[in-house]
């Protein structure tokens, strides 16, 4: 699906583009638009499978028609998906030629990789979804299987791309020429596994509350038996789970960040100069070179970053001014991120201990207000979290090997395609919103 990019990068190659600022909008908001639907990808096929296989074990009809009615939302994200997904697709060679062109054979082979998932994934969903009524029930559960395992693959060999992006490796620079490609290389590179893990558990988390949340409206509104049980409580105990280990992996993502792009942990913090026991500020909000309200911690960014509270962390004045990002853009999403994943964090907590403890749900109706709430706060957290890691690395497209401002095209028509995208992805919002509001307002299916 990949193989035309190449070529459309040798066409457009060209520099000097004033439109810069646009072009990075335009992929930007095509990105926010697709990630959503990349956690469902991830997620939602195993949450689905699950549900079948508690049908299968305990032979239990709304556990099945559950997963029947899963199953169909899970082809409609699918279909959007492919959309969205072409679309970036095609940006990468009509907005960054120069970047196509000069690295596309490092990373193709991982983007070669991502269309097999994909086709394996279209075929595997058509029969899942249509194959209810006439594969045995063992049969069905097994294809399945396949959905669960290209939904990961694919998602693993994009995320691979990125954290190459991040710290390029796999090649070597003869006369500004790639050479000695090594595409392994590339695509196992030392940010590979933290991101990898951190975009699986945020697919969980966004996928499962979203999910509960829907529930969650319907158990206020006093629809509690089996079927809504088992509706709220599969989702939500996946988000729940996921999103105390999500803290771990942050802290791990963060160290990473230390080791490999000490000037994106500076933005993070909005650190001038380099500091011996770095602070560390919770909330605030970043405007006029400085950070306003919020809490500092002393040393506490020195021990999250170097497990140290004396360590000496890079601040933005190690680098020159035109090599360090928009820092207010970089530190206010990261402040989001950050608080919104502590909010939720604190809201599994809950949900863990009543069930734990207690062996319930919460009684509390606040708690299933929180619940509805958590699905935008996740999408806040993922979208946040994903303007830390890009904006993060600005200038640069490739981290020091390639600015953006040399990679995008030289079109004049970039301001037309960004407003032209933007209808299309509200046409596309509004035929997603239709489409799963009917699903949803008819009566539970059963599965013959």
């Amino acid at each position: 699906m990949f193989a035309h990019l190449p070529l459309v990068a040798d066409a457009f190659a060209n520099v000097d583009q004033q439109y810069l600022l646009e072009a990075r909008q335009m992929q930007a908001m095509s990105f926010a638009v697709h990630i959503p639907l990349v956690c469902f990808g991830i997620s939602f096929p195993a949450i689905v499978l699950f549900m079948e296989g508690l049908a299968l074990r305990t032979g239990e009809p709304a556990y099945r028609a559950l997963a029947k009615r899963w199953s169909k939302v899970m082809l409609i994200l699918f279909a959007i998906g492919v959309v969205t997904g072409t679309i970036l697709s095609f940006e990468l060679g009509l907005l960054w030629p120069r970047f196509m062109s000069n690295f596309g054979e490092v990373f193709g082979v991982a983007f070669a990789f991502e269309g097999i998932s994909f086709f394996v994934e279209a075929i595997f969903i058509a029969i899942y979804v249509y194959g209810w009524a006439k594969l045995s029930p063992r049969a069905h559960f097994l294809t399945g299987i396949p959905i669960v395992v290209t939904g990961f693959a694919g998602a693993l060999f994009v995320i691979s791309v990125n954290g190459w992006m991040n710290h390029p490796t796999g090649f070597e620079l003869s006369g500004g020429e790639v050479t000695d490609v090594q595409p392994f290389a590339a695509l196992f590179n030392s940010n590979f596994w933290h991101e990898l893990i951190h975009m699986y558990l945020a697919g969980f988390i966004v996928a499962g509350f979203i999910v509960a949340g829907v529930y969650s409206i319907g158990w206020l509104r006093g629809k509690r038996d089996r079927y809504h049980r088992a509706a709220l409580i599969v989702p939500l105990t996946v988000a729940c789970l996921a999103t105390p280990v999500q803290l771990l992996v942050g802290d791990w993502a963060a160290r990473t960040v230390t080791d490999n792009q000490p000037t994106k942990l500076a933005a993070f913090e909005g650190l001038d100069k380099t500091t011996e026991g770095a602070p560390f500020t919770l909330g605030g909000v970043y405007y006029d070179g400085s950070t306003h309200g919020g809490i500092t911690v002393p040393d506490m960014l020195s021990l999250l970053a170097h497990h140290d509270p004396t360590a000496t962390v890079r601040g933005l004045d190690a680098v020159p001014p035109d090599d360090r990002p928009p820092v207010a853009v970089v530190r206010n999403a990261f402040t989001v991120m950050i608080s919104a994943g502590m909010a939720m964090a604190l809201l599994a907590l809950v949900y863990l201990y009543c069930w734990w403890r207690r062996g319930r749900l919460p009684r509390s109706r606040w708690f299933y207000r929180a619940v509805i709430a958590a699905g935008p706060v996740a999408l806040c957290a993922l979208i946040a979290g994903w303007v830390t890691t890009e904006v993060g690395r600005q200038p640069w497209i490739v981290y020091k090997m390639m600015r953006t401002s040399e990679a995008v095209t030289g079109a004049s028509s970039v301001p037309v395609g960004y407003a032209t995208l933007g209808a299309v992805y509200i046409a596309l919002a509004a035929l997603a919103f239709w489409v799963l509001r009917r699903l949803a307002t008819g009566p539970p299916e059963t599965v013959k």
